[in-house]
């Protein structure tokens, strides 16, 4: 019961973060489908599910990381996901391991006090 209510708490909060920082950039994911993307990596994140990612997260970051194709879509994407990590209680050592354990290289350091406006440029 309380994994389904953190699941649509956490999908509520990121169509709140979609309206209120308009995150749809042109050509790129939307902050709504990017936590969508990202929901089978909850349980790893917040430290309810096994010690490393499922495959399913391996497969959103992954998704993600091919959708980030512009420093506009990367640094939305990390406020998006910035904003939602804040609402959780996310292991940061867990999100700084997904990297490796889903064998994929990250485009935007994977730190929540990440300062998104210097995110790399593509």
């Amino acid at each position: 019961m309380e994994m389904k209510l953190m699941g649509w708490s956490l999908i509520v909060f990121g169509l709140v973060v979609m309206v209120l920082n308009n995150a749809c950039p042109a050509n790129g994911i939307t902050c709504q489908e990017a936590l969508m993307t990202l929901m089978p990596c909850e349980p790893y994140l917040v430290g309810s599910g096994p010690g490393s990612p499922a495959v399913p997260c391996c497969a959103g970051v992954q998704t993600l990381v091919s959708e980030a194709t512009s420093t506009e879509i990367r640094r939305s994407l990390c406020e998006c996901l910035k904003t939602a990590a804040a609402g959780m209680k996310i292991d940061p050592a867990r999100l700084k391991a997904i990297p490796e354990y889903c064998k994929v290289s990250v485009p935007v350091p994977l730190d929540p006090s990440v300062d998104c406006s210097k995110v790399p440029l593509f």
